[in-house]
């Protein structure tokens, strides 16, 4: 079954963050608005302020797997959906301070620290004004490099797989269309960060849905699938993936491309068009991607096509 993240009321009813709306339980609790879930949303934004380097940020993140862990242990569809709400807004986040990083060099940008300290005083809900004057003056920036902030998005995705949702990172992976543009200007290193978290998802999404599913939950699946190519192809063709230490095996590129097969053959043969063309364009500038079985496959299929309308 596709989950929430492809119902359109999912980022209006959680304010797209995980933070002050929430979603209803079902049974009279709003589960985005309990202590654990305002636990879970606090240490998920701390991992994003504490730069890797230091000693506290495995003992944070090692905080969040413990309670994440427990939640599903418990099997209880409220705590899950607590992990779920918590996950979705964190790679909202984190993807936000990635697209800062890449349009900053890869390095790291004090508009964005201030947006991650803003989430975690309103999960709280309160700070000290002697305390704010503190933190405001002691620190300046989110602790957060690229290759970092591409890790924990890789991270995030998969903890939302765990619980199911993985859907979440996916519907907006696929709509990060700007940041798949200022990637290819990013540092050889941070591609490699991003072609491995490019590929897991183009991965998920080609096993989300079946034929369970209803007709318009299938048609956004298609959409989706559809906005991912065109916003993640570009840069899957021209990003470096490695020479000295490939990111990718041989088995590993293949294994992708018959990816991108399976994408395309899901969609309307107008949109295959659209995603062939882009490939092609790129694909001619830099040959990191095979497709071309197919382009053929199309072209003989647009062939048939215009011999049926004449007749």
């Amino acid at each position: 079954m596709i989950s929430s993240a492809l119902n359109s009321d999912f980022y209006s009813n959680s304010g797209g963050y995980g933070y002050g709306k929430c979603t209803d339980a079902g049974d009279g609790k709003l589960e985005g608005d309990t202590c654990i879930a305002r636990a879970l949303n606090q240490l998920l934004a701390i991992v994003n302020e504490i730069p890797v380097s230091s000693r506290k940020y495995e003992i944070v993140r090692s905080y969040a797997e413990k309670l994440m862990d427990e939640n599903l242990q418990v099997e209880y569809e409220p705590l899950r959906r607590v992990n779920a709400g918590a996950l979705a807004g964190a790679f909202s986040r984190t993807l936000e301070h990635l697209e800062l990083a890449v349009v900053d060099g890869g390095g790291r940008r004090g508009g964005g620290y201030f947006v991650v300290l803003d989430r975690v005083v309103k999960t709280v809900g309160y700070i000290g004004d002697v305390a704010w004057t503190r933190f405001v003056k002691g620190k300046n920036r989110f602790g957060g490099s690229g290759e970092k902030l591409a890790a924990e998005l890789l991270w995030l995705a998969k903890k939302l797989k765990d619980c199911g949702s993985v859907d979440e990172a996916v519907c907006q992976w696929a709509s990060a269309s700007k940041l798949g543009f200022v990637a290819l200007s990013a540092q050889p290193r941070l591609q490699g960060s991003l072609v491995k978290l490019s590929v897991y998802l183009f991965k998920q999404v080609a096993s989300m849905g079946s034929e369970d599913d209803e007709e318009g939950a299938m048609e956004e699946l298609r959409k989706i699938k559809m906005k991912m190519l065109m916003s993640w192809l570009p840069f899957l063709c021209r990003s470096s993936l490695g020479t000295d230490a490939p990111v990718l095996s041989i088995n590993e590129k293949t294994e992708l491309e018959n990816v991108f097969g399976e994408l395309i053959m899901c969609l309307k043969h107008e949109e295959q068009e659209n995603v062939l063309s882009l490939w092609l364009h790129h694909f001619t500038h830099c040959p990191s991607s095979n497709l071309h079985q197919y382009y053929a496959s199309w072209c003989t299929t647009s062939r048939k096509l215009l011999i049926l309308d004449d007749k």
